[in-house]
């Protein structure tokens, strides 16, 4: 109780109790003007200060308070979230949308057979609240797939093996040159051409760089991309069990055992520099947050996965190449 009291005290300062109090003895006292009376008002003022505080109505308001302030944030946050969660699904190319929205029925699946089964589903249960947290591992795993795509795509137009086989016969050329002067002994063009094959070293270091990296995003590609067929497999996988083995301790077991292997998964994008800005998890809630956005919402055309206009698609086609090709230089 000690510990609690001067959190206590500020609350009610801060509360609609201390006006009242004040009312009810100070202002009472100033109203009638006597000398008694003024100081009976502040006695009894002095004495709501001491005991108003912890009783037990009071504090039944604070813990109302303070459990409609934490509802507030959880809601502050989980719609901070959506917002990310929407405009990373509406940059997303058509066809991943339609394959984001397929999977997103059969968490429906699963939904609606812990529900309607005898399996105790309900619309808070935790084991539900986990759909979430697969969904939202899939949709960041197809963005970090088209963004690799568009990588690869754009340093194939410029043939990079090709420059540096350039680069380094050139290199080659040039220091041959240099070392041809030098036993000439000619100074000065010595140096002219020791400039330009500096120049021309770093340039190779450069392509030697950008090639790294086109091995590594190949490297990640191949593992996104099975990735997202685990975790497709995994989660129909779920959703045979829910409908066919009507066992709510199975069905459990496979949801958790999903679950941590995808925090072997969120590890490893996290080791990806280049898509920080996707790695994050859920709002801490004990509410549903749901994985799919509101019908009219963000995919126009609905469930159907390949939702939104031209003039969307065209919108997302333009961010997307504005944005994606650059996350991996």
């Amino acid at each position: 109780m000690d510990d609690q009291q001067p959190s206590l005290w500020r609350e009610f300062w801060r509360s609609p109790h201390h006006i009242w109090l004040g009312i009810l003895t100070l202002g009472a006292g100033f109203v009638i003007a006597h000398p008694v009376a003024l100081i009976v008002g502040a006695g009894a003022y002095a004495l709501g200060w001491i005991y108003l505080p912890d009783t037990p109505f009071f504090r039944r308001w604070v813990e109302r308070r303070q459990e409609e302030m934490k509802r507030a944030e959880e809601s502050r946050a989980i719609a901070e979230f959506v917002r990310k969660r929407d405009a990373l699904l509406v940059n997303l190319t058509p066809e991943r949308r339609k394959r984001y929205m397929e999977l997103a029925g059969v968490c429906r699946g699963i939904e609606a057979a812990t529900t309607e089964s005898s399996l105790g589903g309900g619309a808070d249960d935790p084991r539900l609240r986990k759909l979430d947290e697969l969904m939202w591992t899939y949709l960041r795993l197809l963005s970090i797939e088209e963004s690799l795509e568009r990588y690869l795509e754009a340093e194939q137009k410029e043939d990079v093996p090709g420059l540096l086989r350039g680069a380094e016969d050139e290199l080659e050329r040039l220091q041959r040159e240099v070392d041809e002067l030098r036993a000439q002994g000619a100074t000065g063009a010595v140096e002219s051409r020791q400039r330009l094959l500096g120049s021309c070293a770093d340039r190779v270091e450069v392509l030697r760089k950008r090639l790294d990296r086109i091995s590594q995003a190949r490297e990640n590609l191949a593992l996104v991309r099975s990735e997202q067929d685990r975790l497709d497999q995994q989660i129909k996988l779920i959703r045979a069990d829910a409908v066919a083995l009507k066992n709510a301790s199975v069905l459990t077991a496979r949801i958790d055992a999903t679950v941590e292997h995808l925090d072997q998964t969120n590890k490893w994008l996290a080791e990806m520099d280049e898509f920080r800005d996707l790695v994050g998890d859920l709002p801490a809630t004990e509410r549903r947050i749901g994985f799919e956005p509101p019908i009219g919402g963000v995919l126009s055309g609905g469930t159907g996965g390949t939702g939104g206009s031209e003039e969307s698609d065209a919108a997302g086609d333009k961010s997307r190449k504005n944005a994606k090709t650059r996350a991996y230089r």
